[in-house]
């Protein structure tokens, strides 16, 4: 979404984990993804982190301000981020893969997972997105993991008293830039750029 944003022009290559592809295992032998390999004028380079292929971009070209504009905001804000992927995320992963990690009960994940939920709705409750009425950085790293916690136990989430946090959650579920984002792609193969990988304009 930040490089679709950013009006970056890339090169999208869906990939089957069960079968990755060399060429990912030669930039990036961690194995996962996202990957981004950049070539600019001679220069590669290779992000191998969500976030930072997110600030990478933005760097380059913000048009929604999505990074905010106060330093203090900026760091409130990465601390939230940072939370997410160290907190939230290992309860989200416990809850959602129990068998994974040998775990004969995950609900003391999921109640972990409920309480940074709630943190978030309080944060909601005083405007549209978490740091004011329109997205940022924030909203759009943290959506992903909260989409993926819904989706465990979809009845269960939606019986929760979080009704601001479930709007900001719909909104970008169905928000054009998502929709666009999550359309199905072909599985890439081959280094050959085909109909079906997905360019975007430079902006």
């Amino acid at each position: 979404m930040a490089l679709e944003v950013s009006n970056t022009a890339f090169e999208h290559r869906e990939i089957e984990l069960k079968k990755k592809p060399p060429h990912l295992l030669e930039i990036s032998p961690k194995g996962t993804v996202p990957v981004l390999w950049i070539q600019d004028q001679g220069e590669q380079r290779v992000i191998e982190q969500s976030l930072d292929i997110m600030r990478w971009a933005l760097a380059r070209h913000d048009p929604e301000g999505w990074l905010l504009d106060k330093q203090i905001h900026q760091r409130e804000m990465l601390d939230l981020i940072k939370e997410n992927d160290e907190h939230f995320k290992f309860n989200l992963d416990r809850y959602k893969y129990p068998h994974r990690y040998q775990l004969s009960d995950p609900m003391p994940y999921r109640h972990q997972g409920q309480l940074f939920l709630e943190d978030l709705n309080k944060r909601l409750e005083k405007s549209a997105c978490l740091w004011g009425p329109t997205r940022c950085l924030a909203d759009v790293a943290l959506m992903p993991f909260v989409r993926q916690f819904s989706k465990v136990d979809p009845p269960w989430f939606e019986q929760l008293p979080f009704e601001k946090l479930k709007s900001w959650l719909h909104d970008f579920e169905s928000s054009a830039l998502f929709v666009s984002i999550m359309s199905k792609k072909r599985i890439w193969a081959h280094a050959a750029t085909t109909s079906n990988d997905k360019l975007t304009p430079q902006g």
